[in-house]
């Protein structure tokens, strides 16, 4: 969109007047020079004014822009429902387990606090759909499952779509009960840390990694250095230790249930069906099914927290970039 240029266009009509005027001789009107300029001044001063109404409207359409930012800002999206009235409350999981995602344990652990406090709510089913993630959320979310479960008396179950694996099954163990379809995918109880190493080809482009450190082992996962025995070793005890967490968390979980075979631990994963024929699933049902057959509350209110329109705004103008950056160049257990 653009301004109207009016003195611009009088301007030439003028100039086209003064040409007119001095080409034929004796049709000068008496004073035209004096209404000509009269003209160009008012022209530009109703220009000066349709310029000011443009940067003013320009400014109040910003100001308007980021006052509805701050409002949604202040309002992250929950559900929110009449306590009297019995309900079967929802907090999904889905996507990756991680620091700062959609499933991060602060976001799940305040959407499981909102629904166990509500007067309402009969039971809290957690909808899950994630292939796995971090240890450390998992290990969180799992434990406020079982405080929370202890404090307001109320029932977990467990609803997996399609996939329910590593550390998103680190978390559904903490239910009382694990409804899954029977093309579901469960399972995968193991850890990893991935990497590269790029030592091989930098010899053979001739390129020479300098990194100086402090401390032996500081460069320690350094993709361009090469890794010693010991380093190697130390790696594999750490994930050890975590795998036996897990198994530990899935022992307690489960309980009896439980049908251990020498795979159950490998890191294999299995269909849903194939899931309740090991223990570590109890039953095929999805959301509605529970709701309505197992807690006997058919409404259902999520209590899911999302991110609101500014907070996705800043993700993606901003933080996000540093946080897919920081992401690339991290290598941290995964229960995956």
């Amino acid at each position: 969109m653009t301004e109207p240029n009016t003195t611009q266009a009088l301007a030439d009509s003028a100039q086209d007047a003064i040409k007119n005027g001095a080409n034929v001789k004796g049709t000068e009107t008496p004073g035209w020079e004096r209404a000509t300029l009269e003209k160009l001044a008012m022209a530009a001063l109703v220009e000066q004014r349709t310029a000011r109404r443009w940067r003013n409207g320009i400014r109040l359409g910003w100001l308007l822009f980021l006052v509805a930012l701050v409002w949604l800002g202040m309002d992250r999206s929950t559900s929110t429902t009449n306590v009297s009235k019995p309900h079967t409350a929802v907090v999904e999981i889905k996507g990756e387990i991680a620091s700062g995602s959609d499933a991060s344990a602060e976001t799940v652990v305040a959407a499981m606090r909102a629904a166990f406090e509500d007067q309402g709510s009969q039971a809290v089913v957690l909808l899950i759909n994630s292939p796995g993630g971090s240890p450390v959320q998992a290990g969180i979310i799992n434990d406020e499952i079982r405080r929370l479960k202890a404090q307001y008396k109320k029932p977990v179950y467990a609803v997996v779509e399609e996939t329910c694996a590593s550390a998103a099954y680190y978390i559904a163990v903490g239910a009382d009960k694990i409804f899954v379809d029977k093309a579901s995918i469960v399972g995968s109880i193991g850890v990893l840390m991935d990497g590269f190493g790029f030592t091989g080809l930098m010899d053979k482009l001739g390129v020479e990694r300098r990194l100086m450190t402090a401390g032996e082992n500081k460069g320690f996962m350094d993709p361009f250095s090469p890794q010693t025995e010991k380093q190697r070793v130390f790696a594999q005890a750490m994930l050890d230790q975590i795998h036996q967490q897990f198994i530990a968390v899935v022992k307690a979980g489960r309980g009896a249930r439980l049908k251990e075979t020498p795979e159950t631990f490998s890191g294999l994963f299995w269909t849903g069906q194939q899931a309740i024929e090991l223990g570590l699933a109890d039953q095929l049902g999805n959301l509605d099914y529970v709701a309505r057959e197992v807690v006997k509350a058919e409404d259902l209110v999520d209590y899911t927290r999302r991110d609101n329109v500014a907070e996705r705004l800043a993700k993606r103008f901003g933080a996000s970039i540093g946080e897919a950056a920081v992401h690339t160049l991290k290598s941290l257990p995964t229960l995956r």
